[in-house]
């Protein structure tokens, strides 16, 4: 596969992509190398008792493949902690090498394949795809329904203004190419745990999600989400099914998403930025300094 003014790329893509380009500035002309972020599909298979079914294609940008499959199938209700057996690139030999690495197997513990009725997708869906009608808001009561007892979390009004420009030193392939999104978790304190990257919101927040379930950190439920775009019920459904209590942007949520997030109890924070925010839902849960 060729691509418009860039070499042909190895077996196993990047995040970045190399391509020329024309820089107009004013009257001055030249041409230019410059980075791009990577945009391609990854197919999502599940395997169980020696069957195989493809459950999703989205468009990534290449990095935390295993994360995003485990992240995106407990969001839907696929998958829980303990199902998961191995995930692995796809080994089929009729496909291209660069297409294996665009595909993801992952082995469940279960017998036989889940029952997945409506929340199969077997489409194409987008980078900034997420329900896509998948998923129906009573599915997720029924996954998500809030604790009676939660733990206590809370975070300062300063801790908040300084989330941003963290998340934004962890970047590194927006550094350099500028088109990615971010999602980050942080403790109450403000440390920084974890940033994905990718061209899709969803995507960067099934990362952490994926990352927190592979390596035994679930749930979420003492930690900060951070997104670097705006909310939309998707990211409220993915932050509900890993216990998120907190979930902040720097820009605005969507009315679904203050709705999911007063329904469920989590503190929805949106427009932080410059030493200013607005709470949408569950305010209790910030100190603003005052009496």
């Amino acid at each position: 596969m060729e691509r418009d003014g860039a070499a042909r790329p190895t077996a196993r893509l990047g995040p970045v992509t190399r391509a020329r380009v024309r820089r107009v500035s004013g009257s001055s002309v030249r041409d230019r190398r410059d980075d791009l972020a990577t945009e391609e599909p990854l197919e999502i298979r599940l395997l169980a008792g020696g069957e195989s079914r493809t459950v999703a294609i989205t468009m990534r940008t290449p990095g935390a493949d295993f994360e995003l499959a485990a992240g995106f199938l407990h969001g839907e209700g696929i998958t829980g902690p303990g199902d998961i057996a191995a995930i692995g690139y796809c080994t089929d030999e009729d496909l291209d090498p660069e297409a294996r690495y665009n595909t993801v197997t992952v082995r469940l513990t279960t017998p036989h394949l889940p029952d997945l009725g409506a929340r199969a997708r077997n489409f194409l869906t987008s980078s900034a795809c997420g329900v896509c009608g998948t998923a129906s808001l009573d599915a997720l009561r029924d996954r998500c329904a809030v604790p009676a007892v939660r733990p206590p979390v809370g975070v300062s009004a300063t801790t908040l203004y300084g989330l941003p420009d963290r998340l934004r030193e962890a970047q590194g392939v927006f550094g350099r190419t500028g088109g990615l999104h971010a999602a980050g978790l942080f403790t109450p304190d403000g440390t920084p745990v974890a940033v994905r990257e990718d061209v899709g919101r969803h995507n960067a927040v099934d990362k952490l999600v994926g990352w927190a379930l592979l390596g035994g950190r679930s749930p979420l439920d003492r930690h900060v989400l951070l997104v670097s775009g705006r909310v939309s019920y998707e990211i409220m459904q993915k932050a509900a099914s890993a216990g998120v209590q907190i979930v902040c942007a720097v820009s605005a949520p969507s009315s679904l998403a203050v709705d999911l997030a007063r329904e469920f109890g989590i503190t929805l924070v949106g427009f932080l930025r410059e030493e200013r925010f607005n709470i949408y839902a569950c305010p209790e849960r910030v100190d603003v300094g005052q009496p």
